[in-house]
């Protein structure tokens, strides 16, 4: 694909490197194990591994090649693979757990941080696959450092599995029990999803679906310094007027994006896939959405007025990605994560952002309720509850809508959890104390909205 690309561009993108922290958040190169099926669950384990070897031997190096030759930082380079409980099917959850740490192995070996896909699709329900994968995650992500696990329970075609809502309250407190001595970090490596999209380069959501190629490459962009220093920028201008200017930044950073996934497509002679834009905050300072919002002029995030500052937000980030790429996929908008986003922490701190303002900011923003940490005593059945709220904004919104919470072992409102790296450092906050268990407990399916009946 040609870039035409003017000087005052290249002058721009220079400054945004420099100064506004853009940077390639991740190249995740997405792998069809299928065939990787044998007899048992060490020869498949052996199978997935060499086929990893063979298709991501060379990622980092390419990566890193790139990095150098063009000065954009690519922070992150990760796998992903077909759902594990697709090949599953006659494996016990202690075999999937020596799955797992092939998966490990090879993440290790080629370099990555992370690979994702240890994960079971049961909107519908559950095969004896999906029900192995899911006893088998609390021990996978205690004994693995790179395995992510993620579990899709609704869609807005098939409504909620309330069974496994159920079900995934209780996984999520062993694997923060089993963790508790990492102040239950396993947690932090498993998502639960309504409307999983199948080429999401991030974790720990990330899988190849089995409508994907054999094998391909996405490209997760994040820039939210970019977007802040260009809202700093327009300090008086009108609402209409600055989602204009986001949207016309977020098509810059996009640009980069695709450059960098087609050059890398090409020297890996894997297929392109897509660039997800996503505003992806880590801990450092200068690099949050918490930060974007309040430069609208809200003196805190999670003030009144949050979700429409983030709704704006999500809708120009879409709107300049998509007018950048043919191939904008993903997520693509703006993750809100507490431990990641150092302005989202500051506003909890300052008690101005709850977890009911977040759930309200999940309804416009790009995925859900992310990173948050909650004290370790909290029942199994609000987990699930939370789960059930959010996959419920998720069916009736034709969105993706996740969870990703920690129940930290030990720790009570107002104390932290350390995690370190990208994945930062959180205050453990309140969640509501009433019972939702004879809720919980009734299990079933939730149906599917009406309007998700439209052929």
């Amino acid at each position: 694909m040609p870039f035409n690309i003017t000087k005052d561009e290249v002058l721009e993108t220079v400054r945004m490197l420099q100064t506004e922290n853009l940077d390639i958040r991740t190249i995740t190169m997405g792998i069809n194990i299928m065939d990787c099926r044998a007899g048992n669950a060490e020869e498949t384990g052996q199978n997935i591994y060499s086929k990893i070897i063979q298709h991501a031997a060379r990622l980092v190096k390419v990566g890193d090649d790139i990095e150098k030759e063009y000065g954009i930082p690519i922070i992150n380079k990760r796998i992903s693979v077909t759902p594990i409980a697709v090949i599953a099917d006659r494996f016990t959850s202690n075999e999937l757990v020596v799955i797992g740490q092939y998966l490990d192995k090879a993440a290790a070996d080629v370099g990555v941080n992370y690979i994702g896909g240890f994960s079971a699709l049961v909107h519908k329900g559950f095969n004896r696959g999906d029900s192995a994968l899911i006893e088998a995650i609390p021990e996978t992500l205690t004994v693995t450092s790179r395995v992510c696990s993620s579990v899709n329970v609704a869609t807005t075609r098939a409504g909620i599995n309330m069974d496994a809502v159920c079900q995934m309250g209780e996984i999520i407190k062993k694997t923060s029990e089993l963790t508790g001595d990492r102040d239950g970090i396993g947690c932090a490596k498993l998502v639960v999803f309504c409307n999983a999209v199948e080429d999401n380069p991030f974790m720990a959501g990330a899988f190849h679906g089995i409508g994907e190629p054999e094998c391909t490459l996405n490209i997760g962009v994040s820039g939210p310094g970019v977007i802040l220093s260009a809202v700093r920028n327009h300090p008086d201008i009108s609402l209409g007027h600055l989602a204009n200017i986001i949207k016309n930044t977020a098509f810059k950073i996009t640009r980069t994006g695709e450059m960098v996934g087609r050059i890398a497509s090409q020297r890996l002679n894997v297929p392109f896939g897509i660039v997800d834009l996503s505003l992806a905050p880590t801990p450092a300072i200068g690099d949050s959405v918490a930060d974007i919002l309040e430069s609208m002029g809200l003196a805190r995030v999670g003030a009144h007025g949050s979700t429409a500052a983030l709704a704006m937000l999500n809708d120009a980030i879409k709107k300049g990605g998509a007018m950048a790429s043919s191939y904008v996929g993903g997520l693509s908008g703006a993750f809100i994560p507490v431990s990641e986003d150092q302005g989202m922490i500051n506003a909890v701190v300052a008690g101005a952002l709850t977890i009911d303002k977040l759930e309200a900011m999940t309804c416009v923003c790009s995925v859900g309720l992310d990173m948050i940490a909650i004290p370790g005593d909290t029942p199994a059945e609000t987990i699930s509850a939370i789960i059930a709220d959010e996959a419920a904004i998720g069916m009736i919104n034709r969105k993706t809508t996740a969870v990703r919470l920690i129940p930290a072992p030990g720790k009570k409102v107002g104390d932290w959890v350390e995690f370190g790296g990208l994945l930062g450092r959180a205050p453990v906050m309140r969640v509501n104390e009433n019972s939702p268990s004879q809720f919980i407990r009734r299990k079933g399916r939730i149906p599917a909205p009406i309007h998700s009946l439209n052929n």
